[in-house]
């Protein structure tokens, strides 16, 4: 993990805290379920950011360890979620994560696992994993087609985005997940997510984006008068639906080096 990759969001806690999706509580039942995954084992959420996705493993019973680089979102993260006593934060990365050895049963992974270092992370998780552990890696993964804000956000973003491209480049897909666990791969699954924006929202998502530019760019206020016609353009009932396919793969790592 880069120190560009640990403070790209400092400036943009707010927004992530209030206006980033969380995840489907689908997919903690198919891990419990399909991949009878204790909903008491101790998880380390690695990049836990604000604490999002510690919440969902939260919610689902388990104890958990937000491993989190960035100290702005770790603050966000125990000013949100501290008051549970199954809840800790520690500084660490993914690839030095503080944490002892067979100290965990799961290793969590969402938005940002793309940031890592994905070779020295299996090791670093290898270690921290106790015997048949797994390592779950998730992300909500934006639908770029399918209605004409889709579309039209997409577009915008290649208009207005500073490095967009470059980013989007970056998130994974299934074969290469399915390359990263190789034989220890247990499952995957995909679910339907989203979310009903109204403008507001809309504008503080966009702006939790590290691609966004910020209000002393020169792109910002063209960017922002860009959303607010392609909002007018396609809301229903004052909002519009942010769809999303959230992607989840589970595996062991015990072949880790």
């Amino acid at each position: 993990m880069t120190l560009e990759s640990t403070e790209r969001f400092t400036t943009r806690v707010a927004d992530y805290v209030r206006y980033r999706p969380d995840y489907p509580a689908a997919l903690l039942d198919w891990l419990h379920g399909e991949l009878g995954v204790s909903a008491d084992a101790p998880v380390a959420d690695i990049g836990a950011g604000t604490g999002i996705s510690s919440k969902l493993f939260l919610d689902g019973g388990h104890p958990v360890t937000a491993v989190e680089p960035n100290a702005a979102m770790r603050a966000a993260a125990v000013e949100w979620l501290g008051g549970e006593e199954r809840f800790s934060a520690v500084a660490g990365t993914a690839e030095a994560t503080t944490l002892a050895d067979a100290s965990v049963g799961l290793v969590t992974a969402a938005q940002a696992f793309h940031w890592f270092d994905h070779d020295a992370v299996k090791a670093e998780w290898s270690r921290i994993l106790q015997p048949g552990g797994l390592a779950v890696i998730f992300w909500n993964s934006r639908r770029l087609t399918g209605t004409p804000f889709l579309e039209g956000y997409e577009r915008l973003l290649l208009d207005y985005g500073l490095d967009y491209t470059s980013v989007a480049e970056r998130y994974n897909d299934d074969a290469s997940m399915a390359a990263w666990f190789g034989e220890g791969l247990r499952g995957s699954a995909r679910f339907d997510h989203g979310q009903r924006l109204d403008f507001d929202a809309l504008r503080g998502r966009l702006l939790s984006s590290s691609y966004a530019p910020q209000s002393d760019h020169p792109r910002h206020a063209p960017m922002l008068a860009a959303l607010r016609a392609l909002f007018d353009a396609t809301a229903v009932d004052g909002a519009v639906s942010f769809d999303y396919d959230t992607r989840v793969f589970a595996g062991t790592l015990a072949n880790a080096s």
